[in-house]
């Protein structure tokens, strides 16, 4: 069990009020917040450690290659990963899947070539190859879902063909909060010969990850949806993969040499990390990492079921809700609608109450149109979230739809 009023010292901006009333937290889908040894971390090395990563001979430049190595460590250990060389540092989710969607079809993908996505996915699981198709003429295609929020998985194999090329899919659904069957859907691309890309944007801050044991090929995942820094992700690749793949930018700490002919370069992971790295977040994130290991893994998850169970319970005795993904495994997000009540109406009243709740689409459009709206109100757990908060989230509600 987790002593959340512990860990909610940890996140002063928690203690604030809002509107003059108490911060109910509940958009951690979109972003966590940071505890203060993430933000200590990050000034500690601003002010002691500043100064360029990798080829300085100098000692600023050394310890702080140190430390964003040691992240780089850190994120093997964190996802299982056999080899560091494994780990290139990003952007965030988005960034590592347009590399991956870039690099891949530019050397394994020929027009006609087809990739494999879901009717759930984020937008930049999407537009990433939509992209693509423009450019080099692939196809995307999708699997579609249940009205409970499931993959039809019955008819994967009807369209995993030789035609398809790779496998694109989320974890665990950001509006749906579907956990999905991703080892499964890996064995059956891999039976074909085909690499899967796993988008974790919403798994890895909540559950333990074992890429070895997932035998992904690819794996995504941002830092600032896990209690870490903004601009910093990782893109994890199988080192095979990585090897054949060619760079996604060009630049500086990607060369091995350069002259007017020709250019070669840097081994993994550095052939994908062109120009100065934010070595500061990634040393954030190392942290964040230590943080959420602190805690638990298994407790984070454990409390967060918790929450999503108790938060679904409650919302049921609000008159004329509407939930939107029940599957029976789902994950610290709750996405709903009241009555006729416009999902921007509800989301603005109650961030009057002091509750912060996304609203809209949730870059996944193609999902939204799927179930016939225009959005929903989305509430989303962390570590530090408690049932009070979400018996507030309910009055809230229910104060909202008196007012309709």
């Amino acid at each position: 069990m987790l002593d959340v009023n512990k860990i909610r010292e940890d996140f002063p901006i928690l203690q604030r009020e809002v509107y003059g009333k108490p911060l109910v937290y509940l958009d951690n889908a979109a972003t966590t917040q940071k505890p203060l040894c993430v933000l200590d971390a990050m000034r500690e090395e601003y002010l002691n450690v500043n100064a360029n990563v990798h080829r300085g001979v100098h000692y600023l430049s050394q310890q702080a290659t140190d430390l964003h190595e040691a992240a780089r460590e850190k994120v093997r250990a964190f996802i299982n990963a056999k080899k560091t060389e494994e780990i290139v540092f990003t952007r965030g989710t988005t960034e590592a899947i347009n590399l991956v969607a870039s690099s891949f079809c530019e050397s394994q993908m020929k027009a006609g070539d087809e990739v494999l996505v879901t009717e759930m996915e984020h937008h930049s699981n999407i537009v990433s190859w939509q992209l693509q198709a423009q450019r080099r003429g692939i196809v995307v295609k999708h699997l579609p879902i249940t009205d409970e929020g499931l993959l039809c998985l019955d008819d994967i194999e009807t369209y995993l063909t030789e035609k398809t090329k790779l496998v694109s899919v989320a974890h665990v659904s950001n509006v749906l909060g579907t956990i999905n069957p991703v080892k499964d859907i890996i064995r059956l691309a891999h039976e074909r010969g085909i690499p899967v890309l796993v988008d974790a944007a919403q798994s890895a801050p909540h559950m333990k990850i074992d890429v070895q044991d997932m035998d992904c090929d690819f794996l995504a995942f941002s830092g600032h949806k896990m209690y870490g820094p903004t601009g910093i992700g990782v893109l994890y690749g199988k080192e095979v993969w990585l090897e054949k793949l060619p760079p996604y930018q060009g630049g500086g700490e990607m060369i091995d040499k350069v002259t007017w002919e020709k250019t070669t370069f840097e081994r993994l992971p550095f052939k994908f990390e062109a120009g100065t790295p934010d070595y500061v977040a990634t040393h954030g994130l190392a942290t964040a990492i230590k943080y959420m290991e602190s805690v638990g893994l298994d407790n984070i998850e454990a409390h967060e079921q918790e929450l999503t169970r108790y938060c679904m319970e409650q919302m049921r005795s609000i008159p004329n809700i509407r939930f939107f993904g029940e599957a029976p495994k789902k994950d610290a997000v709750v996405s709903f609608l009241v009555g006729d009540i416009h999902h921007l109406d509800l989301g603005t009243l109650l961030d009057r109450l002091g509750i912060a709740v996304r609203t809209g689409h949730h870059c996944a459009q193609p999902l939204m149109d799927r179930l016939g709206i225009a959005g929903t109100v989305r509430a989303s757990f962390a570590m530090y979230n408690t049932k009070e908060e979400i018996d507030i989230l309910v009055a809230g509600i229910l104060r909202v739809a008196k007012m309709f």
